[in-house]
């Protein structure tokens, strides 16, 4: 293969050191929601004792902004120069058409240029391949090297033993193939596709199995990778196989081609999982720039069903009851099948188990029945779907955050059918969850559909609301109304737009009051969001998932969802509402809604405290509250995972009095750096004139008059008191700390230890250091993180 005609790019040690410290960052729970978890593998044979550290992303991840990476699939080394190296480059996480923003049909259109080159999904593991510094060839699967007995571990085990078969095939050494890995500087990316030794969904036979080539990726932290023909090149020249290709120029043919195979789930004769879209994306606006960029076109059928019936035989062999949703006539047939087949046939239970003989089971099956797989998938359509006598009985769940248009379509539903629905913040007291199950049920017994109106944005939630559902009412049919949060941003942009518009007609959010705390909480509610997943516990109980789009108006969702409800329960929606119909269901949840019972977000200062405010404020409603002190207000949890950071893996002695204010609940629940507090005043003057005077002019509610940068460097403690030095990163000198040493009191040991405290601590550590006899412990934080602090004044109560 020509290598003038292939794309190359050398390694910038700055960029990677750049992209080494992102991660590096995020190996505790960061700031940004999201956490990557680092593995060091030490390479078997490698002369020069090489070891790679592998980065790893939760899946649901990769929908979140500024990450350091998108790699799905990450290894770096250092070379002898000590520099940071990318050994392992994946491809950029790609999602399935509709999934995220990027990935809808209309922005496909609006953004990307051909050709687009459509290769086939194969149906097995993945497997990365590259050159090391000394001529050691690195195998590993998505996140492991071969050289442990975990499941993971044996895929690239099993990798490594068809990369030497092929290499002996075309007589190359194992070295020849890592210097040219090396010289090109790639990965090599193959799906690993072998029955003997694993089995999926889709059969591979001896006569198909191996390594099918689908990339070959620069190694540099930007994605860039060949184009589909260089591949092939590559692929023949090494001996791999190669995978299925076609290529248009023009987006509307895709999208044609895509759909039509689609209908059969099957290509040339073959069931296939679906095809992987490589093409170019816009990097901006004016579309004078574009980058490498996928996307993936899934079939659910019959791929779908032939993995429900997998799952549904490894619960019968253990002794479980299957759980199925779809294709229930046809799976109910297949299970008859097969307990008879795993009865007749002891060592096949074991051998399934093992992943061994299901695709034999299932063709079994299929031949028994003289049917196709695309003909066992339309089952139910042609005979009779088993939902089509549902007509009660059903509760819809959202999955959402707040913003999102939950109640709105809920209450749009009810405008149209008179359905039930409960809310949850109408619900007071202890034991909500299983109150609100029971207000469900309750409403059930009149209505034949009730919605339960809670966002149940992460998984515990969903598990509760089905767990207890089903418990009482085993054959409810409990539908997800998921508003996907695929574009994170935009859904957090429109979200609180509208949350901001709406005001206080709202029972918990009421955004008029208090506006900066309602953004706090809505961004909590984003990062603590759990994505539906139908394949997965608890999302798989649901007996049908409506995917919704939260930055489309209500108008659309509501459609979306009787849509859906009818296709999927004809006898509950007989006859679809006109337009019209559906417009004024909206139009009077927006306009004729207003909450019944309204709350107020918690104020988390003492009784006391506040039965001594009501005093006051009751002795003389006039008079003007005082300013108190001015601060800068820090984020409370990026704080707890600096401190968390810091004592984890250290001595007890050290950990001591971390872990004492932890388990007495002495950490403060909210952490500022005082700037400057009135008992200071006389002291200067003119700096609590200025505060004095900002307080006043402040127009927000919570007091707010700035924002300052805060770099976290270290915290000193002693047996009374611990506080974190910090340095204030105010280029304009706008912010003054009155204090000698700026510092956030962390917590102290009981109530006779007053926060002041702190500057004493702070003088004898400036005089007499930590450590020895000084009776005072000192940790530096790692990285010294900075957060982006809210300037305050904090009037007198």
């Amino acid at each position: 293969m020509d290598l003038s005609k292939a794309p190359y790019c050398e390694q910038d040690p700055r960029q990677n050191a750049q992209l080494v410290r992102g991660l590096s960052a995020s190996t505790s729970k960061a700031k940004a929601g999201f956490k990557v978890k680092k593995t060091t593998f030490k390479i078997p044979g490698s002369p020069d004792g090489i070891s790679v550290d592998s980065w790893r992303f939760q899946d649901w991840d990769y929908k979140k902004p500024d990450l350091p990476t998108y790699a799905r699939g990450l290894f770096t080394t250092r070379n002898r120069r000590n520099d940071h190296e990318i050994a392992v480059r994946g491809y950029d996480k790609f999602f399935n058409v509709g999934e995220v923003s990027d990935t809808r049909w209309e922005n496909i259109k609006l953004k990307t240029r051909g050709p687009y080159e459509l290769t086939l999904k194969e149906n097995g593991c993945i497997i990365f391949i590259s050159g090391l510094e000394d001529e050691t060839l690195l195998v590993c699967s998505k996140h492991s090297t071969g050289d442990r007995s975990d499941v993971e571990v044996s895929h690239a085990s099993a990798g490594e033993r068809w990369v030497n078969k092929q290499l002996a095939t075309i007589g190359k050494t194992r070295e020849e193939f890592a210097r040219e890995l090396r010289r090109r500087n790639v990965t090599a990316v193959a799906e690993l596709c072998d029955d003997d030794f694993e089995e999926h969904i889709l059969a591979y036979g001896p006569d198909k199995a191996g390594l099918y080539l689908h990339g070959v990726n620069i190694n540099i932290p930007e994605f860039m990778t060949y184009q589909s023909h260089l591949v092939q090149q590559f692929a023949d020249e090494w001996g791999f196989r190669k995978v299925g290709l076609k290529s248009f120029d023009d987006i509307e043919t895709v999208k044609n081609f895509l759909e039509q195979v689609a209908e059969s789930g099957a290509h040339e004769g073959r069931d296939v999982e679906g095809f992987v879209v490589r093409c170019g994306i816009s990097s901006n606006a004016e579309q004078t720039q574009y980058n490498d960029w996928f996307f993936k076109y899934k079939f659910e059928e019959p791929y779908l069903m032939y993995r429900q019936w997998r799952e549904c035989t490894k619960a019968l062999i253990a002794g479980k009851p299957p759980k199925f949703k779809k294709h229930a006539k046809i799976t109910e047939e297949y299970l008859l099948y097969a307990r008879k087949r795993l009865a007749n046939d002891p060592k096949l239970s074991r051998l399934y188990n093992q992943n061994h003989g299901i695709i034999a089971l299932r063709d079994e099956f299929l031949a028994y029945k003289n049917m196709k797989g695309s003909d066992a998938a339309n089952f139910e359509n042609a005979f009779g779907n088993d939902t089509s006598s549902v007509s009660s009985d059903v509760v819809l769940v959202p999955i959402a955050t707040i913003g999102c248009g939950k109640t709105t379509v809920g209450v749009a539903l009810t405008h149209l059918f008179g359905w039930g629905l409960v809310q949850n913040d109408n619900i007071q007291g202890k034991g909500r969850p299983a109150r609100m199950v029971q207000a469900v049920m309750s409403l059930l017994m009149e209505h034949p559909v009730v919605i339960s109106d809670r966002n149940n944005s992460e998984r515990r939630e969903r598990e509760q609301i089905i767990k207890d559902i089903l418990m009482q009412h085993k054959n409810a049919r409990l539908v997800a109304l998921n508003f996907a949060h695929g574009d994170v941003d935009e859904v957090r942009r429109v979200t609180r737009e509208r949350v901001l518009k709406r005001g206080d007609n709202h029972q918990t959010i009421q955004a008029a009051t208090d506006e900066n705390k309602v953004i706090g909480i809505m961004e909590n509610f984003i990062s603590r969001f759990q994505p539906c997943n139908p394949d997965t516990s608890p999302d798989d109980g649901f007996d049908l998932i409506i995917d919704l789009d939260p930055a489309q108006g209500s108008r659309e969702n509501v459609e979306k969802v009787v849509t859906e409800l009818h296709k999927k329960y004809p006898l509950l929606i007989p006859n679809v509402p006109s337009a019209e119909d559906l417009d004024a269901a909206v139009k009077g949840a927006i306009e004729d809604y207003t909450p019944g019972i309204k709350h107020t977000i918690p104020d988390r200062t003492s009784k006391r405290e506040q039965k001594r405010a009501e005093a006051q404020k009751s002795h003389d409603p006039k008079k003007k509250k005082q300013l108190e002190y001015m601060a800068i207000s820090i984020p409370a949890k990026e704080v707890n995972v600096t401190l968390e950071s810091a004592f984890k893996g250290v001595d007890p002695p050290t950990q001591r009095f971390y872990k004492q204010l932890q388990q007495s609940r002495r950490i403060q629940a909210l952490f500022h750096v005082t700037l400057m507090h009135r008992a200071t005043s006389r002291q200067d003057p003119e700096l609590w004139q200025r505060y004095t005077t900002l307080a006043a002019e402040s127009q927000s509610v919570d007091g707010k008059v700035g924002e300052c940068e805060v770099m976290l460097e270290r915290v000193v403690f002693d047996d009374r008191i611990m506080a974190i030095v910090v340095r204030l990163l105010d280029p304009d000198e706008k912010w003054t700390c009155f204090n000698k040493i700026a510092h956030i009191t962390a917590g102290t040991r009981d109530d006779s230890v007053k926060p002041k405290e702190s500057n004493d601590l702070l003088a004898r550590w400036l005089n007499v250091g930590s450590g020895g006899d000084t009776g005072i412990g000192e940790r530096i934080f790692e990285g010294k993180p900075t957060l982006k602090g809210t300037v305050r004044g904090v009037l007198s109560q």
